[in-house]
């Protein structure tokens, strides 16, 4: 037993100096009081179980039986929306297109059918459109192709049947191209030879788009060209015809490498003046390899002196698709 040895007075004066804070009296009522005591243990039971709760799904989706099958299904969901921001198949052109160049003036451009600036809408069964042959648009979009041709592209002017139609279903015709046949237009009715040399924007706009036409799974077959009834007009331009026809086809050979690039240039059918012998005598005078020259003289006018008649586009495509077919051969 242990004794204090303190004296008593001092045990006193600490027992004074001792002073208790006087506690603050709850002045809510017992129902109150017990309504909030309530409250907090149902917010702290809550609490704990959520706890609880997100513990067990951590547990579940850790498991070793489930991790295999959770990255399956993630993978699978990520490959799904891969898929949906792909374009649909059936959308996407064709790999393995014959690539057409067509290019030159009106009658490349077509007025088949054309009077005034109304096209009669006749379409000749060797002209009719066909799922494997496709157009590339003035967008640089591959589509169906069908009359006319060219429009939207000798967009000042009325289109009508051109020659690349006939051309692209009798190439198909002979089974011996590939399965799908892409048409690029490019022709602009009332152009001279001078407007379509490099550096000017008809020579641009040709190289753009063909290379697009590749780009887009396409092999060039050849250069369609048919023009020259403007430089009939003028001495000048009637004399350089031949001269800068050359420098086309080489600068096309280099700027596409293509250095053994195919063209089949359209002989005159008409002119617009008096040298079109002149110019005759030019396209017929270039002595370049892989250059042919396809004869339009004599094919029917429907104007009486300039474009050729619907008819004499078809004849022609058929001409073009026999030069291009000898060639392969």
């Amino acid at each position: 037993m242990l004794h204090c040895h303190l004296p008593a007075s001092l045990l006193l004066v600490s027992s004074k100096n001792e002073k208790t804070k006087p506690r603050k009296k709850d002045t809510t009522c017992s129902v109150c009081l017990q309504k909030r005591r309530g409250e907090e243990r149902r917010a702290e039971g809550e609490d704990d179980g959520r706890k609880e709760k997100k513990i067990k799904i951590f547990k579940f989706l850790c498991h070793p039986q489930r991790l295999v099958p959770m990255r399956q299904l993630l993978l699978h969901l990520l490959a799904s929306a891969a898929v949906l921001l792909l374009p649909v198949a059936a959308d996407l052109p064709p790999s393995n297109k014959l690539v057409f160049i067509l290019a030159g003036q009106s009658n490349m451009a077509g007025r088949g059918g054309v009077l005034g600036n109304h096209w009669d809408g006749i379409v000749p069964p060797d002209c009719a459109p066909n799922p494997s042959i496709l157009r590339l648009s003035p967008q640089l979009r591959w589509e169906l192709a069908h009359e006319p041709l060219h429009d939207g592209i000798d967009s000042n002017r009325t289109c009508g049947v051109g020659p690349g139609m006939a051309f692209a279903n009798a190439v198909l015709r002979s089974g011996r191209a590939a399965p799908v046949v892409g048409l690029v237009p490019c022709a602009v009715g009332g152009t001279r030879m001078a407007q379509w040399v490099k550096g000017s924007e008809l020579y641009a706009d040709l190289v753009r788009r063909a290379r697009v036409a590749v780009e887009t799974g396409g092999r060039i077959g050849a250069v369609l060209w048919y023009q020259g009834e403007s430089d009939t007009v003028r001495w000048a331009d009637a004399t350089e015809y031949g001269r800068r026809m050359v420098m086309l086809v080489r600068d096309l050979r280099s700027d596409l490498a293509m250095p053994h690039l195919l063209l089949l240039q359209v002989g005159l059918a008409s002119g617009l003046g008096q040298y079109t012998e002149i110019v005759r005598e030019a396209q017929e005078g270039v002595k370049l390899r892989n250059v042919r020259f396809v004869d339009a003289k004599g094919l029917p006018l429907q104007d009486g002196h300039l474009h050729l008649s619907t008819q004499a586009q078809v004849q022609l495509g058929h001409m073009l698709a026999q030069a291009y077919l000898n060639y392969e051969i």
